[in-house]
């Protein structure tokens, strides 16, 4: 464990690295000493902690470094095993743990682990609110090393909230749906999901054909990220073949979920960020709907048009939480695919969208790609684009030259998040990410496909200019 990994390991809203030259047992051990100590968890306090897992083989020793951490100093820790990320928010949230901690990296590949932190409540844990005081804590070894003499060990407790998590998300469902059944493609990417899904199904109406449900964190059919174009293939076949109504894919930890119609098209999770805020206002009316810098001019449309309260918050996944609850939101979306939901303590779930889109389909009786054509039509958007620096490049370079290149049609701009720039009939964003060496590219425009088309053609190539790009 060397200063230089631990610091890489320390993301904006969460921590990740590669197992093991950045994230190890010994740093997982330090892990628990150091929130033991900024939390002022120990023996006596009756403090607890919950902690979970993603299918990724690492994810075991990882976790077992952490936990023995924990129990040396008194701490009783509850292991629900191999789960999704919103498994421990619920169970965090439900059962009043101190603490909620998952082992996963997401979306990243099979090499790679991180931890995901909320405190009780599910309240997120982000550099804006403590983890980098861990990151500290760990370098400067600011912690108890040793338990104190005489001190009990904490007790280890296996236990399953599952049952209890899937009866929340079946009452989510409304009972319109029995009457309009759909058949869905679900691809959880070997990843947690799958073993969810064989709980889950059997008490749904539909017909459902699974691909790559086998857990397996070494991922033998790709990294389970659907948000890159490479990605998403073998979704798009098996709707073709099944000719299903919908199709479903997960990330690693099941915390996004993606979707694509019946022509096998990727629907941008942008789109649907409207489509559930309109549906959740309808219960909530006046609500504040949160919504992230990338795209925002039909979620803004249609919140308004709904009566609802359009909020724009950071990017990332504990920003947006944190912001949730200030706010008191009643839901927020992001164009990455994770959706917040309040009656979820404002946390992301990748299993209540897909509810809440079965619940607007059985309403409407109309096929996704007719819900949402006319929305894609107003507002066409580029989807995310990356562009990786192979060296220490300061995005602000590349923001100044965007600035001097736009500047004639730029009307107005912001920095919540990277560089937001409004020209009139488009706008962009251009940001850093918070978790890898990339730069990330959006673009949407008024009605104009073309336009957009050309003006992302133009920035990706001034982007692309730039030595070390």
């Amino acid at each position: 464990m060397n200063s230089q990994g631990i610091t890489a390991c320390f993301k904006a809203y969460d921590i990740r690295g590669k197992v093991p030259e950045e994230l190890d047992t010994e740093f997982c051990y330090a892990l628990g000493l150091a929130l033991a100590s900024e939390f002022k968890l120990g023996s006596g306090s009756g403090s607890t902690v919950v902690c979970g897992r993603d299918v990724r083989p690492s994810g075991f020793e990882l976790g077992a470094a952490f936990t023995e951490a924990l129990l040396g100093l008194g701490i009783g820790v509850t292991d629900i095993g191999v789960c999704g990320t919103e498994e421990v928010y619920f169970a965090a949230a439900r059962h009043a743990f101190d603490l909620g901690v998952m082992f996963t990296a997401s979306h990243n590949p099979a090499e790679y682990n991180g931890i995901k932190i909320v405190r009780s409540g599910a309240v997120p844990l982000s550099g804006d609110s403590g983890l980098f005081s861990l990151r500290d804590r760990i370098l400067n070894k600011k912690f108890a090393e040793k338990p104190a003499a005489g001190q009990h060990r904490g007790q280890l407790r296996q236990v399953s909230y599952q049952d209890e998590y899937i009866a929340f998300i079946l009452s989510c469902l409304e009972p319109p749906v029995e009457k309009h059944p759909l058949k869905i493609v679900l691809n959880p990417g070997n990843g947690s999901a799958g073993a969810l899904l064989k709980k889950i199904l059997p008490a749904l109406p539909g017909e459902f054909i699974v691909i790559h449900g086998d857990p397996d964190g070494t991922f033998p059919n790709g990294i389970p990220n659907p948000l890159l174009p490479e990605c998403r293939a073998d979704t798009a076949q098996a709707v073709l073949t099944h000719k299903a109504d919908l199709g479903l894919a997960w990330d690693g930890d099941f915390d996004r979920c993606f979707f694509y119609d019946a022509q096998a098209e990727f629907i941008e999770s942008y789109y649907l960020i409207g489509l559930f805020a309109k549906k959740i206002l309808r219960a909530c009316p006046g609500g504040k709907i949160l919504y992230d810098t990338r795209l925002t001019w039909n979620t803004i449309e249609q919140v308004l048009e709904a009566n609802g309260v359009p909020v724009q918050s950071k990017t990332g996944h504990a920003f947006m939480k944190e912001r949730m609850r200030g706010e008191q939101a009643v839901y927020g979306g992001e164009m990455s695919a994770h959706h917040y939901f309040r009656n979820f303590y404002f946390c992301d779930s990748g299993m209540l969208p897909w509810i809440t889109l079965m619940n607007i389909l059985a309403e409407l009786k109309q096929p996704l790609e007719e819900v949402l054509a006319e929305r894609i039509k107003a507002y066409p958007c580029s989807g995310e684009i990356n562009f990786k620096l192979a060296r220490a490049l300061p995005a602000k370079e590349i923001f100044n030259a965007l600035k001097v290149r736009y500047a004639p049609e730029i009307k107005n701009e912001n920095y919540l998040d990277g560089l937001s720039a409004d020209c009139g009939n488009w706008r962009f964003n251009l940001r850093s990410s918070n978790t890898e060496p990339l730069l990330r590219l959006n673009v949407e425009s008024k009605g104009d496909a073309v336009l957009m088309r050309d003006k992302t053609a133009e920035i990706s190539a001034l982007i692309g200019s730039f030595s070390g790009v």
